[in-house]
């Protein structure tokens, strides 16, 4: 973009936060200005400011009040910002330090939204009455690079894909779940929606690597359709580079009738997984396709070990996260506590066993600790992870368990990322109150439940 077009310019992006230390701190930067530019770059969103920010010299363009100004970067003299008005000419000095963080903090842009209408969407089965955001469904690109949020890709302009690959935004998540259009659309709800192989092969045809989802679905995307929609994925390997299968996760609060991913089902499915893996292993050295943790706990099938995961691409999806629980419990060593205190912790009902195990180990090695399964009454006995678990529910659950002096261990997946509140805007100091105990936020590993044992043991 020329010059004069960006001075043009009085869009921008408010700048939220200022990190102290920071390079932007030090060369004047403010919060409240709006960025406008990088060395003569539009700036839409924290991705320009990524993708442009690393660049050796950088010339930024702000809007301050009713004043633009540039603002340059000088690292031989850091302390003193240069800062010009616009309509004078305005030089960059030396280099910039790439290996700091230029410390600035843009206000969170606008998520496009899904207009799709997924039969098993999980926002349309929420119950009335909770905060706003968990009512969001995002169908942005930008999600998707930044934090692994699956899009269906439904939504993307010609604008949008030019950016992906002039940008090289990848990994990109997609959500697939068939290739069978006809099967696609009665799935997404969108009877419009475009072959999504098409979509995938304009991506790997630039070199975009995806990760691809399949949301298993009885009666739908099951059985013959499930495998042609592997092999039809496998097909842009290595650019789709993993492939995950879920089953549909249904709540009590759902309005469509929907059948749950039953024993036979996950069975089933996980054979039609093994067997793919298999050719794929031999070709590639690389499953590609993986069955998520929870088919095998349905299926009651034992988990691979984890080295069948590979680098985990899909973990933060529930691929190969009780894997990496069971592996590292199995390393880590009973902390040494000074203190007899009880401790307590839970999580859902399908992790329990395994949680069990390893508490039942801290407890052979002395450790005062109890693990209490928590039933889902808030979406249903059917949900049963423990990243959806809600602060009434563990409250009505351990209210007859704990006692005065125990310490309750919260494992963090329980917390909504970025707060410090459950899906029910209950806190951890509210479960403090009500219990009347102490309540500690704990990492949800091995590791992080014996740090935090060792540390109010002392």
């Amino acid at each position: 973009m020329a010059k004069t077009d960006m001075m043009r310019n009085n869009r921008g992006v408010e700048i939220e936060e200022i990190q102290r230390g920071s390079i932007a701190e030090r060369v004047g930067l403010l919060a409240g200005d709006r960025l406008i530019a990088i060395n003569g770059r539009e700036v839409r969103d924290e991705i320009d400011l990524m993708f442009y920010g690393n660049e050796p010299e950088l010339k930024f363009l702000i809007k301050r009040g009713n004043k633009k100004l540039f603002i340059n970067t000088n690292t031989f003299d850091l302390q003193h910002s240069a800062i010009t008005d616009v309509p004078q000419k305005s030089q960059i000095f030396g280099e910039n330090t790439l290996h700091q963080s230029l410390g600035i903090v843009l206000k969170p842009f606008k998520i496009k939204t899904c207009r799709n209408n997924c039969i098993f969407c999980f926002v349309a089965q929420l119950p009335r009455g909770l905060r706003r955001t968990l009512y969001v469904r995002d169908e942005d690109y930008r999600m998707s690079f930044l934090y692994g949020n699956y899009i269906t890709m439904t939504n993307l302009s010609d604008a949008d894909k030019k950016r992906i690959v002039e940008q090289r935004l990848s990994p990109i998540y997609i959500s697939v779940h068939s290739t069978n259009t006809e099967i696609r659309n009665r799935l997404i709800g969108n009877p419009h929606a475009s072959d999504i192989i098409k979509e995938i092969k304009f991506m790997a045809s630039h070199k975009i690597i995806m990760h691809a989802q399949i949301v298993l679905c009885p009666g739908y995307n099951d059985g013959k359709d499930l495998e042609k929609t592997i092999t039809d994925l496998y097909k842009y390997y290595p650019y789709v580079a993993s492939i995950a299968v879920v089953p549909v996760g249904l709540t009590s609060h759902r309005k469509k009738a929907l059948v749950p991913v039953g024993k036979d089902d996950a069975y089933r499915a996980i054979e039609i997984i093994q067997k793919l893996q298999g050719r794929f292993k031999r070709k590639h050295g690389d499953n590609i396709v993986y069955a998520s943790d929870e088919l095998y706990i349905k299926a009651g099938i034992s988990f691979p070990p984890l080295e069948h995961y590979g680098e985990l691409p899909q973990i933060e999806n529930g691929v190969g996260m009780v894997p990496m629980f069971i592996h590292q419990a199995k390393r880590i060593k009973s902390p040494h506590v000074s203190k007899k205190k009880m401790f307590v912790t839970f999580t859902g009902t399908s992790f329990y066993p395994y949680l069990s195990r390893f508490i039942n180990k801290l407890v052979r090695d002395g450790i005062g600790i109890e693990a209490v399964p928590v039933e889902n009454t808030f979406f249903g006995q059917s949900v049963t992870v423990t990243g959806l678990l809600t602060g009434r529910d563990i409250i009505k659950t351990l209210s007859g368990i704990v006692k005065k002096d125990d310490v309750l261990l919260i494992p963090d997946v329980v917390m909504r990322e970025g707060d410090e509140v459950l899906l029910d805007d209950v806190s951890a100091q509210d479960i403090e109150d009500v219990l009347g105990i102490k309540a500690v936020v704990i990492e949800s590993t091995p590791k992080g439940l014996v740090d935090a044992i060792a540390k109010e043991g002392i």
